[in-house]
């Protein structure tokens, strides 16, 4: 789509020269501009606000968000097609839990709604889509898998937005989104809010998990700058419908696709969604604590990744890829909450490896590594931090999905 591309990588430069002020005795260091309204603030000098875009980096992040938003009504309106009263009992939940998802969806046309009006006409429409369940459990874990990178890539661009009026309408949005993902958590008898900080993602991260689930789109719809990179899996992932979630076979998933969800057909013996033992059973709930964590500290993470050049996305019209500027696979980067954590590849062949899940904290008492979160291939381990966490981007050769807890 690009016209001209200025460089392959964008340069590290030392802090803003603006980035200067510092308060040394906790009292107002420039005179009010009227009575109670401190100095400073940016749409704080009485200008009228506009709530459109304002640059090519605002257009394509709320385009980004509207393809979200979009495949959010339809998938919460589909698992209610595709499954009936009695199949939601099963997974033990009620017709009130069925006209939960029924709301949420129409919280969705109100956020489609709001993100097309900030583009105006060129606003991409609802597409199809092919979803990766055959069950209730299915459908809700891939449900919180979904609103977990669709708010995290939310996060992640909301303060680079040229136009604050458009990002305070976002946060106002996406904090439903928050609150939706906590709820697919509950009806899926996981913790409901595991972390103390939520992550934010680049674009191209988000685009990444979501595009392999768009099948077509309408002639002419928007296409999308960011880039789609290579998947990642995560063999021996934890099974949230085990009553021993570590203890899984190779590819307990229901697809090939890094957001795919947990198999849920498991043999009664095995499976923890009928089991009423403190500790052990993961039916729904508002919460649950698990005496077998779904992964923990040291445990061995076995991976493999795609090589680029797949077609995914609408019509299949994307091409996964990585920079040119990318070496070989050495690292494995750990993104959750405030933390990017690097750990040693060690590769067993051309395109698989493993390494070790990092005992990292936050702050004192709050594991880095925890909920549903992100993993990244890397070439190096380049220090960043969640506000310019998008400069790892030219060295990332896949992406994947990581279940903890």
């Amino acid at each position: 789509m690009a016209s001209s591309t200025i460089g392959l990588t964008i340069p590290a430069l030392p802090p803003n020269p603006t980035a200067t002020y510092y308060n040394t005795n906790g009292q107002l260091q420039k005179p009010e501009p009227a009575p109670y309204t401190p100095n400073g603030g940016l749409g704080t000098n009485g200008t009228l606000p506009r709530y459109m875009v304002e640059s090519n980096f605002d257009y394509e992040s709320i385009t980004l968000g509207l393809y979200q938003e979009w495949i959010e009504l339809d998938l919460f309106n589909n698992g209610l097609a595709t499954f009936t009263e009695a199949d939601f009992i099963d997974a033990g939940l009620t017709s009130e839990d069925m006209e939960l998802i029924r709301f949420m969806a129409v919280q969705e046309t109100g956020h489609a709604t709001l993100l097309t009006n900030m583009l105006g006409e060129t606003a991409p429409p609802q597409c199809t889509y092919n979803y990766p369940y055959s069950t209730v459990r299915e459908f809700l874990d891939f449900s919180q898998i979904l609103t977990r990178f669709g708010e995290s890539g939310v996060w992640g661009f909301i303060n680079h937005l040229d136009s604050r009026e458009v990002g305070q309408l976002l946060a106002q949005s996406i904090a439903t989104e928050a609150r939706q993902q906590m709820a697919f958590r509950q009806m899926s008898g996981l913790f409901p809010m595991p972390v103390w900080f939520e992550t934010g993602i680049p674009q191209s991260w988000a685009w990444t998990y979501l595009a392999p689930y768009i099948s077509t789109c309408p002639q002419n719809t928007t296409r999308l700058a960011w880039q789609n990179f290579p998947a990642l899996h995560v063999v021996n992932q934890a099974n949230i419908n085990r009553f021993s979630p570590n203890d899984t076979a190779n590819y307990e998933r229901t697809g090939n696709r890094t957001s795919d969800p947990a198999i849920s057909t498991l043999p009664e013996n095995q499976s923890c969604q009928h089991l009423n033992v403190t500790g052990y059973g993961c039916g729904p709930a508002i919460s649950r604590n698990r005496s077998e964590p779904l992964s923990f500290p040291g445990k061995k993470i076995e991976l493999t990744w795609d090589a680029p050049g797949q077609a995914v996305g609408p019509n299949n019209s994307y091409v996964t890829t990585v920079s040119p500027v990318a070496g070989a696979p050495a690292f494995v980067a750990w993104v959750s909450q405030l933390n990017l954590t690097y750990t040693p590849l060690i590769s067993t062949g051309a395109s698989s490896g493993y390494t070790y899940q990092p005992d990292r904290e936050v702050y004192k008492g709050d594991p880095a590594v925890n909920g549903t979160m992100f993993i990244a291939l890397t070439d190096t381990d380049l220090f960043l931090t969640p506000f310019d966490l998008s400069m790892i981007n030219p060295h990332v050769l896949g992406l994947g999905i990581f279940q903890a807890g």
